[in-house]
């Protein structure tokens, strides 16, 4: 819809006149084409009668007088009546093409052309609107108000943003143009407006004067150009303004036949005149184009010689001239491209979303450009290269992208079922989606590559592809469903009766020639379905979530026939005054005259539809896009619904629904049996449960408890009726990972529960049902944990008393939950067993005394001995419950039972608790003891002994502790390189332990010391210990012993030198084998530390003087590292 900047409009119609040639004469047609684009026309126009025009009006006119009489004309107003000739001229002026006029009648009065050409303008400003901003909702406002009866598009309550992009729109910027009087030199030639319009001075930009022009034909503008130069779809602010002023002020506009009739009126010196002024004032645009037309036209044998008549701008559309409104095609394209290239960036989405928004809204207003328009849309989504790559790549698209696809299906099919197209428009349009369908790239319907749907319209015979395998059946594009629709017509006996009739069954009809259209039942049968021996009505696809959203369409309908603006209910207000204000909508029960029935009304059924499309069953659909918008069109519907406040009508249809869908059997996602891919209804229940409970708690309760089932994951989950087709493709085994959804669909069902749970609280009936369901029917752990953790917030909320039937509730979900996860790895285990004790604390003693006795089942010995029992015995936990000395002990005992318990079963990771929780009972501590003395030998790791061993010497056991150190000196093993094991520090540990208990102790524990360790530092680090201080010599509470230092030459700390010795050797050689040049001093220094440890020997000076010898004499080839050893060690 953009402006072509100063290109000329392009000339509509040849006209000739007589005097311009010899073998015109008035009224005939002359073929051939010239200059211009159009037709030729002829005839004179400048006779005085009447007689013809007021023939072709006298329809019109008698049409007028009876509705007046009828009193369908508007009244409560004096008004004076139109003349004929104004009746007459604006009928023609609507549906003829000027030519036609021309044609029809040889002599056409004066006063009649004006007439025609006046009311050929556009009279409603909802067209200019429509083509000048995009619809964001309210388009029907105040479409009618006058004089300002048209809107500009913005959605109700948009707050100062949406005003003031409101006010950035052509539209609305037209209407300030002409408010503000900038419109001028307003001129309508013929069929042809001018004017020019001034944009007043910016802060950055000066005054400019636009030039404007319009061509229109029958009520539509056919063309605009504008000087500014503005590239977009919609038409400029100027043209607006200019279309405004003449539908606004047409008496103000001077009014002119078309030039042709006016140049008839010259004789051949007035012409001369009147071209020769032409040029002096225009002479530098139209010079050249002047003489090369005096050029051709003195040529006999020209092409501009070889017609009759010349081009005429303002004469108005020839009979061949296609009528619509005036629409830049190449705008379109580039706009659709700029946003599909953008990629979902800077608002794209939405920008896309307004433009199919727009077609709609031309489909509305039964405008041919709907179709021009999307078809331009299509050709670019097409052309999207991202399409092609997507393929390749095997990826997905995204789901934005994915919904434009959606809707771009959704309003071919809106294109092809328009009961108003022509047979030849519908052809084109099957030609052309079937061009789109055929393209590689073209999007699959179900967004995943894979839909194995038969034909869903239910509209085309299958012929021999009727039994034709799924997997070579052709995949379904967007634009299938389209396709199909293309074989729909609204003459079909089944819909005529339904449109015809309020009851449609075969008792209505007992004529032979209708017994074909029902089964045995009286229930309809399409014709299309008799081929495949299918005898009941099957629907293979959910209403709601279906690719063509019919709920959602039906439910917005009704909704839309019941919305009513109060401002239009009370009469409208002058547009110009309200228009950008928030205006209230209210859904009103209509006057009794709209009801279909006794208490119906369009909101009450916009109510029930979405009801009855909520509680249909419906198999889940494959594919993750398919999945997704099953919930999204869910939670959108539901989210409508919402928006209506409910009244004792309303609640009526949700009892009678609710009722409904509990016995309705298979057709019924709240039926008793459904199949167990069923979609399910946790989320409508949620809904239908919380709009119930009010008035209905005992439905309300019922509903919801039938909704709480999740059979896709109940491996003994019924089947289904094996004759219905939707059933039979769903029992295969193993299916269930095909939800993709599935996480989604159980926190709904825990949304539900959760919902119950809270409304249930203080009755002890309720609670116990809804807890047997949950238990029944959720099978994820993280879940029911959080439905344990609400009912336990809910139970103890501050401003009351704790709920104790709702605190055990809480308590045997946490309950459920440990023993869910008891044998599986949950990350968040910890957290719940610790939430568990804090339940069971609130609930009191008997809880967690029930918890600890049964342990086994509900945690594992370290759950139990570390977090449970020790939380138990915690001072906190005796102080919150005001135990007695008796249930101290009590509650004591059995921590200790359990922790011997867990002990006996889990030595390694329990000892150590069960030593702790024991401390304070002799039997039972050295009961725990014994136990990890009997592990010690064969379960335990040295890293479990050494803590162990620790602990004890923390209590004052040392004697315990180094027989416990020693048991772990035997399972450790630190070989040469390990000097930096975490176990060395225990290794010290031990030896200091056994050296300050006595030499006994210490030459018991070097021997195990020398087995187990061959790191050389380690055992330099003991051997230097240990010669200096007298075994016993400080004991471990300050006991002193007396005693001499123990010799080197003696056991056990010879055993232990020459131990050490020996790993220097070996660490030496096992070092040179793979030494590097940067590591040499290092190995110089390693060697001096060698030395320390061989001089503590009475002969050691002798040792490492022929170590080194050796290292000589055997690594003589490491010549650089044997001249440092050299210098050092000489």
């Amino acid at each position: 819809m953009a402006e072509r900047g100063q290109l000329p409009p392009p000339a509509k119609r040849l006209c000739c006149r007589p005097g311009y040639g010899s073998g015109c004469r008035p009224g005939q047609r002359v073929g051939g084409t010239g200059l211009g684009s159009g037709a030729l026309c002829a005839g004179s126009s400048s006779a005085a009668a009447a007689a013809a025009a007021a023939a072709a009006a006298a329809a019109a006119a008698a049409a007028a007088a009876a509705a007046a009489a009828l009193g369908l004309l508007p009244l409560g107003k004096t008004q004076s009546p139109e003349s004929l000739l104004d009746i007459a001229a604006r009928k023609v002026a609507e549906k003829w093409p000027f030519q036609r006029v021309e044609e029809r009648f040889e002599r056409i009065p004066e006063p009649v052309q004006r007439r025609i050409v006046y009311w050929s303008f556009p009279r409603s400003e909802k067209e200019i609107c429509m083509y000048s901003s995009f619809n964001t909702g309210a388009e029907d406002s105040a479409a009618a108000a006058a004089p300002g009866g048209a809107t500009a598009g913005t959605a109700p309550g948009g707050g100062a943003d949406v005003a003031a992009a409101e006010n950035r729109l052509p539209f609305r910027r037209g209407i300030a143009l002409l408010d503000s009087g900038c419109v001028d030199n307003v001129l309508q030639v013929g069929f042809h407006l001018s004017g020019t319009v001034t944009e007043p001075a910016m802060q950055s930009e000066p005054e400019t004067v636009c030039n404007v022009a319009i061509s229109f034909d029958r009520c539509k503008i056919t063309s605009v150009t504008c000087s500014c130069g503005n590239k977009d779809i919609f038409y400029c602010a100027h043209v607006v303004a200019l279309s405004l002023y003449r539908i606004r002020k047409p008496d103000q506009v001077k009014l002119h036949l078309p030039i042709s009739e006016t140049l008839f009126q010259m004789n051949r010196d007035q012409l001369q005149k009147f071209v020769q002024y032409l040029i002096t004032v225009h002479h530098t645009e139209v010079l050249p184009t002047a003489q090369k037309l005096a050029d051709e036209i003195l040529s006999q044998n020209s092409e501009i010689n070889q017609v009759h008549g010349a081009p005429d701008p303002t004469a108005g559309a020839s009979i061949d001239d296609e009528n619509c409104w005036h629409l830049d095609e190449e705008q379109v394209r580039e706009q659709v491209k700029l946003f599909l290239s953008q990629g979902g960036y800077h608002g794209s989405g939405k920008q896309l979303n307004l433009l199919f928004a727009k077609v709609r809204e031309m489909l509305k207003m039964r405008d041919s450009n709907g179709a021009r328009m999307l078809t331009l849309i299509t050709e670019q989504f097409m052309a999207d290269p991202r399409l092609s790559l997507w393929r390749q790549q095997g990826t997905a698209m995204t789901d934005k992208y994915r919904q434009l696809w959606d809707e771009l299906g959704t309003l071919w099919m809106c294109i092809v079922l328009n009961p108003h197209c022509k047979l030849e428009q519908k052809t084109s349009w099957l030609k052309q989606l079937k061009k789109w369908n055929s393209v590689d790239v073209c999007p699959w319907e179900d967004g995943n590559h894979g839909n194995e749907l038969p034909n869903l319209t239910n509209a085309l015979p299958q012929g021999g592809n009727a039994n034709q395998d799924s997997s070579n059946r052709p995949h379904r594009t967007v634009f299938t469903r389209a396709i199909e629709a293309c074989d729909l017509h609204w003459q079909d006996s089944h819909l005529q009766h339904i449109i015809s009739s309020d009851l449609y069954t075969d008792y209505c009809y007992h004529d032979n020639t209708e017994n074909s259209l029902f089964d045995s039942h009286g229930w309809p049968l399409w014709h299309e379905l008799l081929h495949k021996g299918v005898t009941s009505i099957t629907n293979l696809e959910g209403w709601v979530g279906h690719p063509l959203d019919p709920i959602g369409t039906l439910f917005s309908s009704l909704m839309e026939a019941c919305r009513v603006d109060d401002e239009s209910f009370h009469g409208f207000s002058d547009f110009t005054e309200n228009v950008g204000q928030c205006k209230s909508l209210e859904y009103l029960y209509l006057p009794a005259h709209k009801f279909l029935e006794e208490g119906e009304s369009y909101l009450t059924l916009a109510v029930e539809v979405a009801l009855i499309g909520l509680g249909q069953q419906r198999i889940m659909p494959d594919g993750l896009y398919a999945q997704e918008k099953v919930c999204r069109n869910e939670e959108q519907l539901i989210s409508k619904l919402q928006e209506i406040e409910l009244d004792d009508t309303l609640v009526k249809i949700f009892r009678k629904q609710a009722v409904f869908l509990l016995e309705a059997g298979p057709y019924s996602g709240l039926g008793e049996v459904i199949n167990q891919e069923s979609v399910p209804m946790h989320t409508f229940a949620k809904y239908l449960f919380t709009s119930l409970l009010p008035h209905d708690a005992e439905l309300a309760y019922k509903t919801a408890l039938r909704a709480m089932r999740l059979l896709v994951l109940e491996s003994t989950a019924p089947l289904g009726d094996m004759s219905r087709p939707h059933h039979i493709a769903s029992v295969a085994p193993n299916r269930y990972p095909r939800w993709f959804t599935l996480s989604h669909i159980e926190s709904q069902q825990c949304e539900l529960a959760s919902t119950m749970l809270t409304a249930a609280k203080g009755d002890v009936r309720r609670l116990e049902t809804v807890l047997e369901s949950i238990q029944k029917n959720i099978h994820s752990s993280s879940h029911i944990f959080k439905l344990a953790q609400d009912a336990f917030k809910i139970a103890t909320l501050m401003d009351s008393l704790p709920d104790i039937t709702l605190l055990k509730v809480s308590l045997e979900l946490g309950l459920q939950v440990m023993r869910m996860t008891l044998s599986t790895l949950n990350w968040r285990r910890r957290e719940m067993v610790r939430w568990l004790v804090t339940c069971a604390t609130e609930i009191g003693v008997y809880a967690l005394d029930s918890i600890m006795q049964n342990w086994f089942t509900l945690f594992t010995p370290t759950e139990a001995t570390s977090i449970v029992a020790t939380t138990v015995m915690s001072n906190s936990t005796i102080v919150r419950l005001h135990l007695d000395c008796h249930q101290q002990e009590k509650l004591a005992g059995s921590a200790r039972t359990l922790a011997l318990q867990c002990a006996m079963k889990d030595p390694q990771n329990c000892a150590l608790s069960a030593l702790t929780l024991c401390e304070k009972d002799h039997i039972a501590f050295e009961t725990a003891y014994q136990i990890v003395l009997d592990a010690a030998t064969t379960g335990m790791s040295y890293s479990q002994l050494f803590t162990i061993a620790r602990y004890m010497e923390h209590r004052g056991y040392p004697m315990r502790a180094y027989k416990l150190a020693t048991l772990a000196m035997t399972h450790l093993n630190l070989s040469y390189n390990q000097d930096t094991h975490p176990a060395i520090n225990d290794v010290l540990w031990a030896c200091a332990l056994s050296h300050s208990l006595g030499k006994n102790e210490l030459a018991a524990i070097i021997p195990l010391v020398v087995k187990s360790v061959k790191c050389a530092t380690v055992l330099s680090d003991i051997l230097r210990r240990c010669t200096l201080t007298t075994p016993g010599m400080v004991g471990l509470h300050g006991r002193r012993n007396s005693g001499k230092l123990m010799s080197l030459d003696k056991a056990p700390l010879r055993q232990l030198l020459d131990a050490t010795i020996g790993a220097y050797i070996n660490t030496t050689h096992s070092r040179l084998t793979h030494i590097s040049p940067r590591h040499y001093s290092e190995f110089i220094e390693f060697l001096s530390k060698a030395r320390e440890t061989f001089l503590m020997a009475h002969d050691g000076h002798i040792q490492f003087t022929q170590f080194i010898d050796n290292l000589k004499q055997i690594y003589k080839g490491k010549k650089k590292l044997m001249m440092l050893v050299r210098e050092r060690f000489g």
